[in-house]
């Protein structure tokens, strides 16, 4: 991007800092483009003197610099060459007239691969002096009177004019002498002494120059001197100055008392006392005059203590050189679109603006239009990318801003449409139509057609916006017997294709739209001259071919036709009758047809007498507007008739005639005001004398219409600037621009063009309408690119689209929480939760929220919470407390705002075994957990309830505790029994003594010791080894406690129970390939109640690998209740099976079993795990 003009302020802070950075080294700094750091300025030398053009452009190199001088290329050569800094140098300056002279305007041009930029203008002059245009004149002045004496000479640069006094030099200011700048010596209170002779001497660098001499004589002053009132023998002249130059506004008065002189300004404010001060005795010196010194100052000479005064008034202009107030700004523009540049600047007088690209002047044309300060360049093309430069310059100097236009061309446009072709349908109609591009023609989403006329120079082009739903177009607004020029230019959502081949046509002729106007005039009493113009071309339609006259005496029907060519326009009708009213009007005729004929114009033929009458003026009517119309004509040269005035008479078509109006015979214009617009009036003069009236002359003339400004062919207003978008949620987009630059307050009204990028049809668009500068776009479609543009509308005038910009819409908040949620224990204080992004394929998720608590804090409403990106799906919770249930619960969220929460996850951190025992608690998912709402919302009823349920839960209790203590001998027996009788596996070989003495040794064993906490197994069976289940498997197959339908073993008959047993041993070979997913709360106890907290054990699991389906089921979260150890060895004996730690955790899976041998029965082995 082109940086902006800068003030001189910065441009000079950055001529300072940029000769360091540019001198480190290549690639320290580098500018993407072009600009100036010094241009050349203006300059004065002697001839033959040597002088330096400076000017210094950086940017991306090569920079090659070149010179013009008045527009033209500077040829080097020996005496003029270009420094490698880029200055130009000329060693001895030339000042003979011609082409040799080196005197002219000078720029530098700077280019390198970006483009073009030319320096502002500098003039370079030769230093000139020219003989005095006016000389001092002797003078004689009484003395105490006042002398003056002036000359004026021109020069370049401007001479430095001094005194001599009988040829010394004067100071330039005494209490009685002033010499003011601009040549004038002022001398008050004359005495003898200042007789003698004076001369002014002017001097410049170069030359000097002495004026004639004049002789001062001061005569003796009367004895008595009178009361005079005050006069002003020199006052102030009109100055125009340039800026920072100095300025006197001279003030010389007389009066007798001498008068006190006083300056002020006519519009009342107050004059600047910083740069402003008297010089002699009244005259007002302005050094480095500025802007707001210009004005009407104002000399009054009063006499003292009286009210009698004098005043003389001077205008001072000053002129200032352009300077910027609105400087262009780059543009990036798609290829096809419209680049606007807006510049403006003042100065004193107005500056010039103008357009160059790559330091080239520019022309309007079709596509590239200049409304005074703004360059509007419409259907880009590869070749408009450039560096554009406005130019303002008046007679004060130039200045210069400069702003790149960057197309860019899209690789996978749309290729041109093709095979374009037009046929002519009438008059004002022409078909146009086309081929779809051969290259990605489904990218199209509209077409547009170009048209505009073929001839002639600065012709308007013309736009129209078509659907992608058509190939044809028929352009009904055209003007008849005209050549146009057609191209069409295809649309897609990020640019636009090339232009078409261009292709043109002629609309038909028609027959004219209106007559011409005509004028009689008689020569003698028996004939009409008619004369008449031609047809505007917009009215004619065509080429007139014939003219049809028509004529007939005002008393009789019939009438008379001639046909005259095309060509002529003025026809003599003669042999007619005097003193007759005849009507004649016209009809031009095409090649299609006669057109509309002219109304019937009166005329009477003068008198046939002797007598000399004048004769017919030659008539002219033009309207000045819509209601006015001028009457000039012109007297014969060869009217020998003496006249003494003329008679004006005017009628609309069909109205009363008015009139006459009598002019003097020295007037030749008239003026008819107060007509109404769109009317035919017939115009009569004539000339009379004091004998009689003479020939008239008659002529119509239509009044246009009152042209408003809409009617007007006025540029369209700039399109509005600094378009802004922002999405405003997922549904919306909150837009803002900004009005271009009014001359006057009017009402505007804005288009907001809307749609998808990439959209197909055009008839999606959407349009809104608004009077604000911004607009809230609503119900789009979440997670969307849009593109947007607006366009204004003004008095019926409509900009064009203002450049697009792109905004996409916010993605919706999620909609549902993490799915899959899962809480892993990988260590004893930290624990892994996992999870899946939530369902449905346009959720954006860009951060996860995850909040997790033990059960106390979670009742008190205490989260600890952890925040991961959207891509991240897993997270570690540390530094847990052993021995706490954690609940756990995980969100989504985007930008937009944040989703719900998953179902809680329990997790449950065991507390260390004293033993040792790697067990670890189960794993849980959400799919499992049970879900809390954040509180606990207990009421009346749910109290009561837990009341109740303790009670039962401690009745109970005593009812089991008294049972076993009366049962106690039975359990005994009942062991004994089935250790003698239970079902027995297969003895392994070389095993001694009997299978029922080995099982009951071990019993006994398992009896007497209770605090043994290694589970104790038989040979040939083996126990899950990772724990997490109570199989047990032995040389057979697993082991399968059948108790599906068994309550508490405690309270079961022996008998029964030995009954049972040996249906365990027949479990099938493809149990040992799947998981058991029911735990055992309590060892044979599948009804699975609800255990509670403070009666179960903190066990712990070997592997921490099940999901929690069983926690559900039970409805204990995963925590399970425990026996005493006695007890369960004990159960574990009576169930025939040892009892391991595993079998207490009530583990819910079998961690890598392997499965049974092909083809192995009931009794094969199974590998140890």
């Amino acid at each position: 991007m082109a940086p902006s003009a800068r003030p001189p302020g910065m441009r000079a802070l950055l001529l300072l800092l940029l000769p360091p950075l540019l001198g480190a080294g290549p690639g320290v700094w580098c500018f993407s483009e072009l600009f100036f750091i010094r241009e050349p300025q203006d300059v004065t030398v002697t001839r033959k003197d040597p002088v330096f053009l400076d000017c210094q452009a950086h940017g991306e190199v090569p920079i090659k610099v070149t010179w013009l001088k008045n527009g033209a290329k500077v040829s080097e050569s020996k005496r003029i060459q270009v420094l490698s800094n880029g200055s130009l140098y000329i060693s001895e300056v030339e000042g003979r007239r011609g082409a040799q002279s080196d005197e002219g305007f000078y720029q530098c041009l700077a280019v390198n691969k970006y483009g073009a930029i030319l320096s502002q203008k500098a003039h370079l002059a030769l230093s000139t002096i020219s003989a005095f245009e006016i000389q001092p004149v002797s003078t004689e002045v009484q003395e105490g009177g006042v002398a003056r004496f002036t000359c004026k000479i021109s020069s370049n640069p401007p001479a430095v004019v001094t005194w001599e006094f009988n040829r010394t030099t004067l100071p330039a200011t005494t209490d009685r002498m002033a010499a003011l700048p601009t040549g004038v010596l002022q001398i008050y209170d004359v005495g003898p002494g200042d007789m003698g002779s004076y001369r002014c001497v002017a001097a410049t660098m170069a030359h000097r120059r002495r004026s004639a001499e004049a002789a001062l004589t001061v005569t003796p002053a009367k004895a008595s001197k009178p009361f005079n009132t005050p006069t002003i023998v020199a006052g102030p002249q009109n100055v125009t100055a340039a800026l920072h130059q100095t300025v006197v506004l001279e003030c010389m008065a007389t009066g007798n008392p001498k008068p006190i002189i006083s300056w002020s300004r006519l519009d009342h404010r107050s004059i600047d006392v910083f740069f402003t001060r008297m010089l002699g005795n009244g005259n007002l010196l302005i050094s480095d005059v500025r802007l707001h010194h210009a004005g009407v100052y104002v000399c009054r000479a009063t006499t003292p203590g009286t009210r009698n005064f004098t005043v003389a008034m001077a205008t001072l202009t000053v002129l200032a050189p352009p300077s910027f107030i609105e400087w262009p700004e780059s543009l990036t523009r798609p290829r096809a679109g419209t680049a606007r540049f807006v510049c403006q600047a003042e100065g004193i007088p107005t500056p010039k603006m103008s357009w160059l690209k790559n330091g080239r002047k520019m022309h309007s044309n079709g596509r590239i239009k200049m409304y005074n300060s703004k360059l509007v360049i419409n259907q880009i093309i590869p070749e408009d990318d450039a560096i554009y430069q406005c130019m303002a310059e008046n007679t004060q100097g130039s200045v210069l801003s400069r702003a790149r236009l960057t197309v860019v061309m899209s690789e996978d446009r749309p290729s041109a449409p093709c095979n374009v072709h037009a046929e002519t349908v009438s008059s004002s109609a022409i078909l146009l139509a086309w081929d779809r591009p051969l290259y990605n023609a489904d990218k199209v989403i509209a077409y547009s057609v170009h048209y505009m006329k073929a001839e002639g120079l600065n012709n308007e082009e013309y736009q129209v916006v078509l659907g992608n739903d058509t190939t044809h177009y028929v352009i009904d607004d055209l003007e008849p017997a005209s050549n146009y020029s057609f191209y069409i230019v295809a649309y897609m959502p990020m640019g636009a294709s090339q232009m078409s081949d261009h292709v043109t046509q002629s609309t038909l002729e028609d027959v004219p739209l209106r007559p011409p106007e005509i004028s009689l005039t008689s020569r003698s009493p028996t004939d009409i001259l008619i004369s008449w113009l031609p047809i505007p071309a917009k009215y004619r339609r065509g080429r007139v071919v014939l003219y049809r006259l028509s004529f007939r005496l005002s008393t009789d029907s019939t009438v008379q036709v001639l046909e005259l060519p095309g060509t002529s326009h003025e026809h003599l009708l003669q042999g007619l009758r005097p003193d007759s009213v005849y009507l004649v009007r016209i009809t031009a005729a095409t090649q299609v047809g006669l057109g509309e004929s002219s109304v019937w114009t009166s005329h009477k033929t003068p008198k046939a007498t002797s007598v000399q009458v004048p004769r017919s003026p030659e008539l002219h009517l033009e309207p000045l507007n819509c209601t006015t119309i001028s009457v000039r004509w012109q007297r014969d040269a060869e009217d020998p008739a003496a006249i003494q005035g003329y008679k004006l008479f005017y009628k609309e078509e069909g109205q009363q005639e008015h009139g006459p109006i009598i002019l003097a015979p020295s007037e030749l214009l008239h003026t008819l005001s107060g007509l109404d617009p769109r009317r035919k009036y017939h115009v009569r003069l004539l000339a009379y004398s004091n004998i009689e009236d003479g020939y008239q002359a008659d002529q119509t003339v239509s009044t246009p219409g009152c042209v408003s400004v809409r009617d007007r062919l006025v540029p369209p207003p700039p399109p509005p600037h600094h378009l802004y978008a922002k999405a405003n949620g997922s549904f919306a987009v909150f837009l803002h621009w900004r009005r271009p630059a009014f001359t006057a307050a009017q009402t505007i009204n804005y288009t907001i063009r809307c749609n998808p990028v990439g959209l197909q049809n055009a008839s999606l668009v959407l349009y809104l309408q608004t009077s604000e500068t911004h607009m809230l776009v609503q119900g789009l479609e979440p997670n969307t690119k849009y593109e947007f543009a607006v366009r204004l509308h003004v008095d019926q005038l409509s900009s064009p689209w203002s450049p697009v910009v792109y905004q996409a819409t916010l993605p919706e908040a999620p909609a549902g929480p993490p799915v899959g949620v899962k809480v892993t224990l990988i260590e004893d204080d930290t624990a892994l939760v996992s999870w899946k992004p939530p369902d449905g394929p346009e959720t954006v998720v860009t951060r996860y929220t995850i909040l997790y608590a033990s059960r106390k804090a979670w009742i008190a409403g205490e989260w600890q919470v952890l925040h991961r990106g959207g891509a991240i799906t897993m997270a570690l919770l540390e530094n847990l407390v052993a021995g706490d249930v954690y609940i756990v619960k995980i969100s989504a969220s985007n930008e937009v705002g944040e989703g719900p929460f998953s179902n809680s996850v329990e997790l449950a951190v065991l507390p260390k075994d004293p033993s040792g025992s790697n067990q670890r608690p189960k794993r849980l998912d959400s799919a499992d957990a049970k879900v809390y709402s954040g509180y606990y919302h207990l009421d009346r009823k749910s109290m009561t309830g837990i009341a109740v349920g303790v009670g039962i839960a401690l009745t109970c209790i005593l009812v089991c505790v008294l049972i076993l203590i009366c049962r106690s001998k039975a359990r005994k027996s009942s062991a004994s029994k089935t250790a003698q009788n239970g079902t027995q596996p297969l003895p392994l070989p070389g095993a001694p003594g009997s299978p029922g003495d080995e099982r009951g040794k071990k019993l006994s064993r398992v009896i007497g010791s209770q605090e043994s906490s290694v589970p104790v197994t038989m040979p040939c069976s083996f126990i899950d080894a990772k724990g997490g289940s109570d199989l047990i498997i032995n040389s057979y197959g697993p082991i399968i406690k059948n108790n599906s339908k068994k309550k508490w073993l405690f309270f079961q008959d022996s008998k029964r129970m030995r009954a049972e047993q040996p249906q365990s041993q027949k479990f099938p070979p493809a149990a040992a390939r799947f998981r058991q997913p029911d735990p055992a709360v309590l060892i044979g106890s599948p009804a699975r109640a609800p255990a509670l907290p403070g009666l179960s054990g903190a066990a712990t699991d070997t592997e921490h690998s099940a999901h929690s389906e069983g926690s559900q089921d039970t409805g204990d979260s995963g925590r399970f209740s425990h026996e005493s150890s006695a007890e369960l060895r004990l159960s574990a004996a009576l169930s025939g099976s040892p009892w391991s730690s595993g079998a207490l955790t009530g583990g819910a899976a079998v961690a890598n079993q392997a499965p049974p041998a092909q083809g192995a029965g009931p009794a094969g082995p199974l590998a140890a795990p």
